[in-house]
């Protein structure tokens, strides 16, 4: 019997595919990445038409130690890892590493981790794709460039432990040109004009209309500029009859969403389940790796998740059209599948777009399986999914354009008559239904009231995490895999920092910004890293050689750099002072930033390390305050503190009880629920083990905590299998919804 290898580079994926492979195949884990570019040195040898050097990573030298023994009993080695340029690449250090000839090994790929597709990826192996490979070998070698020359110069020019880095100093540079836009925006006066009216019947409800023009010019947004300019019109317009001048009825069709993109799922998942980009792909990575669902054996809930392409496997569509058509009728349908055009032009088409394995396994019937947050995304990409190939939801709009004089008003109404895709998912931005009540030409109409309404121009907004990604996707910047580590860079470097969900540029942020631009603007711009991403996708496909591609940028950049060693003198990041004065030193106290937010430090600081809270107005927080309530343990008077990122909590005054509490929204004291004694022995040292409430539910811990801590979950009861008839009924109670 032939013997086979599979490395695949996660130890949740071996646990699966083993399961899925049987015992004829042996699954072992490269724990990711195995080799690198040495961190202490730069690791390409630029004369020589920048050869890199790669080592073994040392937390890898086990793994490879013991990848090498089961590579040498195998027949064949089938490298799995992920199907996208990084997991090509780890496939080839693999290959290196290990040393295994091209007649052993085998690449497969696969879209989802599922039965199926792990089977016929095993039938149907391809070699290396070296383009692949030189593409992300490529990006590799760029970044290391750009970091290992650009940061030593931010560390002498202006402070120790800065970093530049192709994407994220634009992902700044975006950021900190929408504050300069902000600063400079001069807001603008304007007035629009409403007519509250009613039709003359008894008891009729109001409605209003928006003044729309006068004669044959239109009023544009702009065209009431003042208080004055209004009530003119406005005194013009009450002493006259309103009119139904005509009333128009007709249909509009809302179509569907497409299925999600890396960057689409990030966006949604940041708007409607307030996730940050690393959370939502770590979650999205356990539920593509494999989730133990009920009796089962661990299965991929979804398929690939780092994508930029709309495709979706015919089979995977079939199966859907006919899951939509079984469980909500033939009306959901379209009348033919629906195809999605990908708008990135630097797609990599082969891949599929975010999708559940399966239609069939709905949220809300395994959720028992699932953590709250696994459940939450899940359901999001399978409501998308399933809606994508859903029919459009259908509108009624009437829309009646009402004369006064020679003003016309108009006013509009919308309903919903068949929600299609919407009975699924319902975005954020649906139309709300506005109820006009019936017209006919010629109606004449009440007047209740007219009402002039002062605006003014506001600033474009902030970047928040999903707006920030649609920039850096809308300007191809980056990769899909590229966004949620950027976006971490940035924060944990201080360069910004998140307020109420908004980007906002730190003065390091900004200090750092403007060398970048005014030192290295050919190569910190959105066209140049546009551009470097094309090239990369032609080294992809062959058409260009990787080494010409890291000639054309290094050769001007590091002209950049030896001017800007010579020109560019030290820079001061000067911090915000404020009023308040060092209690314990007495110098004033200056606005410092962090990740969390701003407070106030000590400008004596290192010498004084003194520093102060400040809350999201930029007050100052007072010192713990005493409250009314008592300690469980030792009955001493709490007191209120603010911790991380502004959360309150209680702490025992008695310093020798260590006794914390949280709080609730009403500023009540949290108590946990004492831990259950149970019959149960720890199976480690024989102790009690004791039943308490988590946050997944319920577990058992061991009693000699801290000394043992042995901790097994309980796991939830399997939920009954659906008899025949109880799934017809409940497939007609779907259907009659």
């Amino acid at each position: 019997m032939p013997k086979y290898l599979v490395i695949v580079e996660s130890p949740a994926k071996e646990k699966t595919i083993s399961k899925i492979l049987g015992k004829d195949f042996k699954v072992k884990s490269s724990y990711g990445h195995i080799r690198d570019l040495p961190k202490s040195k730069l690791g390409i040898d630029i004369e020589n038409s920048f050869e890199p050097t790669y080592t073994n990573m040392p937390k890898a030298k086990k793994v490879i130690s013991d990848l090498k023994k089961e590579a040498d009993k195998a027949d064949i080695v089938y490298l799995a890892t992920d199907f996208d340029r990084e997991g090509e690449a780890i496939a080839w250090h693999l290959k290196e590493a290990l040393k295994l000839s091209d007649s052993k090994i085998s690449r497969i790929t696969f879209h989802e981790i599922t039965p199926e597709a792990i089977l016929d990826s095993v039938k149907h192996p391809r070699s290396l794709d070296m383009g692949l490979v030189n593409s992300q070998q490529a990006r590799r070698l760029l970044d290391r460039l750009v970091g290992y020359k650009l940061s030593p110069l931010l560390w002498k020019k202006i402070k120790i432990g800065l970093s530049a880095g192709r994407v994220q100093s634009v992902a700044v540079m975006l950021i900190c040109d929408r504050e300069e836009e902000i600063k400079r925006f001069i807001p603008v006066e304007y007035w629009s004009i409403e007519a509250e009216l009613a039709k003359t019947d008894k008891d009729a409800l109001p409605f209003k209309a928006i003044l729309a023009a006068k004669g044959d010019v239109k009023f544009e947004k702009l065209s009431i500029k003042t208080k004055e300019e209004a009530e003119k019109i406005a005194i013009d317009l009450k002493e006259t009859k309103y009119i139904v001048k005509s009333v128009e009825t007709k249909q509009r069709r809302r179509s569907p969403y497409a299925p999600y993109t890396t960057s689409t799922l990030q966006q949604d998942a940041s708007r409607r389940l307030g996730f940050s980009p690393s959370r939502t792909m770590a979650i999205a990575q356990k539920l593509y790796e494999g989730i133990h669902i009920g009796g089962s054996a661990e299965i991929g809930l979804i398929t690939y998740m780092r994508t930029d392409s709309l495709n979706i496997a015919k089979s995977a569509q079939a199966e859907a059209l006919k899951f939509i058509e079984s469980s909500y009728g033939k009306e959901f349908l379209p009348k033919t599948a629906r195809v999605y055009k990908t708008k990135s032009k630097n797609a990599q088409e082969a891949h599929e777009a975010i999708r559940p394995t399966s239609p069939k396994r709905i949220p809300s019937e395994i959720k028992q399986y699932l953590t709250p947050e696994e459940f939450k995304l899940y359901d999001l990409i399978w409501k998308r999914f399933t809606a994508s190939q859903m029919t459009d939801a259908v509108y009624s709009i009437i829309i009646a354009e009402i004369s006064a004089k020679d003003y016309i008003f108009r006013a509009s109404g919308s309903s919903l008559i068949f929600d299609g895709f919407m009975k699924v998912y319902n975005v954020d931005d649906d139309e709300k239904e506005t109820k006009l009540p019936p017209l006919t030409k010629q109606e004449i109409l009440n007047l209740l009231q007219i009402i002039p309404q002062q605006h003014f121009t506001e600033p474009p907004p902030r970047y928040n995490e999903a707006s920030l990604i649609k920039a850096l996707e809308e300007h191809a910047i980056g990769r899909p895999s590229t966004y949620a580590p950027t976006i971490k860079t940035i924060l944990d470097r201080l360069y910004v920092r998140l307020d109420s969900k908004k980007f906002i540029p730190t003065n390091l942020g900004i200090v750092v910004n403007d060398v970048l631009k005014n030192h290295f603007g050919n190569i910190v711009n959105v066209e140049f890293t546009a551009n470097v991403e094309e090239k990369l996708d032609d080294i992809a496909e062959d058409k260009a050689k990787w080494q010409d591609v890291l000639k054309d940028f290094y050769t001007p950049f590091d002209k950049n750099l030896g001017e800007a060693e010579k020109n560019l003198q030290r820079q001061k990041i000067q911090p915000q002072m404020s009023s308040e004065i060092c209690p314990n030193c007495g110098k004033p106290m200056v606005i410092r930033d962090s990740r969390n937010g701003q407070f106030l430090g000590c400008s004596g600081y290192p010498e004084c390390k003194t520093t102060m809270s400040l809350d999201k107005n930029g007050k100052k927080i007072d010192g713990p305050q005493e409250t009314d309530m008592k300690c469980d343990k030792c009955s001493s008077p709490l007191l209120k503190k603010v911790g991380f990122r502004g959360k309150q909590y209680l702490v025992c005054k008695n310093e020798e009880c260590k006794a914390t509490y949280n709080i609730d929204k009403n500023g009540n004291k949290v108590i946990k629920p004492a831990p259950e004694h149970t019959d149960i022995k720890c199976e480690k040292c024989g102790s009690e083990m004791l039943k308490r409430i988590g946050k997944r539910g319920p577990f058992l811990t061991c009693s000699a905590f801290p000394k043992c801590r042995n901790l097994q979950w309980i796991p939830k009861a399997p939920k009954e299998e659906p008899t025949p008839k109880s799934k017809k009924m409940l497939k007609k109670k779907i259907q009659s919804k």
